[in-house]
């Protein structure tokens, strides 16, 4: 069955404003019954957590909900998910956690491509603690980060290796299940940024051969929350700093104060919202999510190839990095003008695109492109459509005439 756009579009209101939204690596719009889950919980007598009145068990029914939900997203068990603000804000409570234990000798491999979020956590973190930090590096042309070169990165001393599932900046997807398995062979933890990749396709915990995966609700459709999973005996094992009054349950202790209890009834609201992508789709939540999200990928990918070949063809457009395997986000810079420039002309005409490093930090600085303001980005979402992508190209034909008068 076809991709049914016009149903897919008709949940996000905020489309109907008529701008393009090439700008969901940055966050999505909001799906309607995200938005009317987070309105009912915060008309309803909510208390905080409680047993002893029904407000504040509706307050502990919402926190179980919505790792219930995440679980369901990611393959996880829902006594493993921690949720917070931000995947930053868990990366850095992880981070702080492990390094504790770390010692001078003790070595973390981080990569170059990822998102700094899932770099600088541990680079800080190994130099509290004394430790080496070591360097995977992408292929500037293609943009790929070779799995191979963690044979010789990791050692009987890594305790901890970080990557990401999909590269914020050029889409690049790595070969997380081999570089895990190159990790754990020799002991060391894998923390995976999945904030750019869950998304966009089906996401297993176990594929991935991640202990620690990581992803950000208002990525898919939802409020902006995150959340943080592993085994609940790997949790077990740790002892975050916390308050001494706080809950020294799992996974309680590394969540910090009184949550949002409206903004996680939205993330519950948007895992359900990713299940009926498929309309077609039955059997559990999980079941139905993974087909949602299928479908969703079939989409995406038919609108990004024409993106791609687009770009691709205009001599004024560079575009950055061509990986095998990617998501659908992409970087560009017009000739004769400055990525800022490019995305505000392309901003006048109600296009939607990120411009500078995008905390991908490491990329633009090795490619050198940070300094001169890093590049324009454009991300698919599956409410984008190739009519949207032609809108795009149209625009850029207009605003890099205008490049080339200003190059001359």
């Amino acid at each position: 069955m076809p991709f049914d756009i016009t149903r897919t579009r008709a949940a996000y209101p905020a489309l109907t404003e008529g701008f393009v939204h090439f700008d969901g690596a940055g966050g999505t719009q909001t799906a309607q019954p995200v938005i009317d889950a987070v309105a009912a919980a915060m008309g309803a007598a909510i208390g905080n957590r409680s047993t002893a009145f029904a407000p504040g068990r509706r307050s502990l029914d919402i926190v179980e909900a919505a790792r219930s939900a995440v679980a369901d997203l990611l393959g996880a068990r829902p006594e493993g998910v921690v949720l917070g603000p931000s995947a930053t804000a868990l990366t850095y409570t992880l981070a702080r956690t492990l390094g504790a234990a770390w010692r001078p000798g003790d070595e973390v491999v981080v990569s170059r491509l990822d998102h700094d979020a899932n770099v600088r956590p541990w680079v800080q973190a190994a130099e509290a603690a004394g430790a080496t930090v070591r360097w995977a590096e992408f292929d500037p042309a293609t943009g790929e980060l070779p799995a191979g070169q963690y044979a010789d990165l990791v050692g009987e001393r890594t305790r901890l290796v970080a990557v990401t599932a999909g590269s914020n900046a050029i889409g690049t997807a790595p070969d997380v299940a081999a570089i895990a398995k190159t990790a754990q062979a020799a002991g060391a933890l894998v923390c995976v940024d999945g904030v750019h990749s869950v998304p966009h396709g089906p996401t297993d915990l176990a594929s991935l051969g991640a202990d620690f995966l990581i992803t950000s609700a208002y990525k898919w459709s939802g409020p902006h929350l995150a959340a943080m999973v592993a085994d609940p005996d790997r949790w077990e094992q740790l002892r975050p700093a916390k308050l001494l009054p706080s809950s020294d349950a799992v996974p309680d202790r590394f969540e910090y104060g009184t949550p949002s209890f409206p903004l996680l009834a939205g993330v519950t609201a948007a895992v359900d919202h990713l299940a009926t992508l498929d309309p077609e789709a039955t059997g559990s939540r999980r079941e139905r999510v993974r087909a949602g999200l299928a479908a969703a990928q079939a989409h995406e990918e038919a609108v990004f190839d024409r993106l791609l070949a687009g770009l691709a063809a205009r001599p004024a457009v560079t575009v950055y990095g061509s990986p095998a395997r990617r998501c659908p986000t992409v970087s560009f810079r017009v000739a004769g003008l400055t990525p800022a420039d490019t995305a505000a002309a392309l901003g006048a005409a109600g296009c939607c695109l990120s411009s500078g490093d995008y905390y991908a930090y490491e990329y633009f600085r090795t490619m050198g492109l940070r300094d001169s303001g890093g590049a324009v980005r454009a991300s698919v979402y599956h409410y984008n459509t190739v009519d949207e992508v032609d809108r795009l190209l149209a625009e850029l034909d207009r605003i890099a005439t205008g490049g080339e008068r200003m190059a001359r």
